[in-house]
């Protein structure tokens, strides 16, 4: 148990398996969430991670062992995990993933109702009650039951476009082995499998698959379609195919991020802009983070709503959107929150509506979401022995705009920078954005001299 303060982290429980994350800290999981949630009714899910397995064994024998019944959803994406808590009014829920990580890592994301469980908001009492999960057991033990509620999910997310106004489109799907994989070959199916299936309509593309197979060590390459490389077959064989988008999804399903018909990487912030222009004119208010781009931000205001700025992360973002009734917010990783949908990440349905813009605009998405590209951006981390101090000297450096919503951030009229501090290691992340490359050169340059 001398791992725990390096896997509690701000949003969730992660760690490598089986060294910092094991069967045994997930039994002890179980037993203190039972004890936390106080309820008679847990909602477990799970990745395809090769782990994934024998951690839900364990956990879910925590939970029994102190009389609380399981409903086991089996492999499942993290949106359709939330949803299923949501509409069936779970009181609490478990989902073991360790999201876009590589293959030797895994973890829970604990949520109350649809609520994620973060610290400051429960996990850190989480953490102390592990730390007593060797005292006793229930003397009543739980019952498990295993549902599939896949096909349902399948028609929740259709219900959000109009299939029949949809024209056929190519299309390249690269789920990176994990559990996208359930759902894209469900959704993209024939007209005459879907009838058996006992789903709805089907949708009018044509579409390749790039590593769909369920395979928990990730063959094809890291569940991350952050990282440049990640992407690399998908820009190939959209190229390759004649498509008109190319969408990844990361390991567990929560976040997409596009490529255009050209092969380039759209940039999440640019697909967020596209969907509140389309979408969420005179919405009210639209939530973005400290690290979005200034393309988004000036699309939310030209568009009649009101910004919201949000610390990053998807606990602090849904918390704000519920307190706030936020109809959208939009993460630069590639995460969409829509309040129409429980406030929870919802990557297909935004593919939906893509699709659906793309078809009745009858225009190229590199050309739909140029008119938004303004600016020129970077994003960077750094090894540095003492965050705090680096932030310190930084922000006694630069005279601008000063806010402290999450990190440092300092505006100019024409550049801006945030830097924060990671949960869990020594690195110092920088977001730096300018209205052009020479600008952002010059100003890289002086900030990288200060932070080395």
């Amino acid at each position: 148990m001398k791992n725990l303060d390096k896997i509690f982290r701000a949003y969730d429980i992660r760690g490598i398996y089986p060294d910092e994350v094991n069967e045994d800290f997930a039994y002890k999981l179980g037993k203190a969430l039972a004890l936390f949630f106080k309820s008679k009714k847990i909602l477990i899910g799970r990745d395809c991670r090769v782990s994934s397995d024998s951690l839900f064994d364990s956990l879910s024998r925590g939970f029994l062992d102190m009389g609380v019944n399981v409903v086991n959803m089996g492999a499942c994406t993290t949106p359709m995990f939330y949803w299923v808590a949501d509409k069936y009014n779970f009181d609490g829920g478990v989902m073991i993933t360790a999201s876009h990580n590589p293959a030797e890592y895994n973890g829970f994301k604990v949520i109350r109702g649809i609520i994620p469980i973060g610290m400051g908001s429960g996990l850190e009492k989480v953490k102390k009650l592990v730390l007593k999960a060797n005292k006793g057991v229930s003397g009543e033990k739980g019952e498990m039951v295993s549902k599939d509620f896949l096909n349902e999910y399948i028609n929740h997310i259709l219900e959000f476009v109009h299939l029949k106004k949809i024209r056929p489109l190519r299309l390249v799907v690269d789920t990176a082995n994990g559990v996208g994989g359930l759902v894209a070959s469900r959704l993209f199916v024939s007209a005459s499998s879907r009838e058996a299936l006992d789903v709805g309509g089907a949708v009018p593309a044509d579409v390749s698959f790039l590593f769909p197979e369920l395979d928990g060590s990730f063959p094809g390459h890291d569940p991350n379609p952050s990282d440049s490389g990640s992407m690399d077959a998908l820009c190939q064989e959209v190229v390759a195919k004649g498509a008109d988008i190319g969408v990844a999804f990361d390991g567990d399903a929560d976040r997409v991020v596009f490529v255009d018909e050209k092969g380039e990487v759209v940039s999440p912030d640019l697909i967020g802009a596209l969907l509140v222009h389309h979408f969420f004119k005179d919405a009210g208010k639209i939530l973005y983070t400290v690290v979005s781009s200034r393309n988004l931000v000036e699309e939310i205001m030209a568009s009649g709503n009101e910004g919201v700025c949000s610390k990053v992360g998807h606990t602090f973002v849904k918390d704000k959107m519920m307190k706030e009734g936020i109809s959208f917010g939009s993460e630069p990783s590639g995460h969409y929150y829509l309040k129409e949908n429980g406030f929870v990440e919802s990557p297909f349905i935004v593919l939906l509506k893509v699709l659906d813009l793309i078809s009745r605009n009858r225009i190229p998405l590199s050309v739909m979401v140029s008119v938004f590209d303004k600016y020129e951006l970077v994003r960077r981390n750094y090894e540095v022995s003492n965050v705090k101090k680096v932030i310190k000297k930084l922000k006694k450096h630069f005279k601008g705009k000063v806010s402290l919503v999450d990190g440092l951030s300092i505006g100019f009229s024409d550049w801006w920078f945030n830097v924060r501090g990671s949960n869990t290691e020594p690195v110092l992340r920088l977001t730096l954005e300018a209205r052009n490359r020479a600008v952002l050169e010059e100003r890289l340059d002086e900030i990288e001299g200060l932070i080395k």
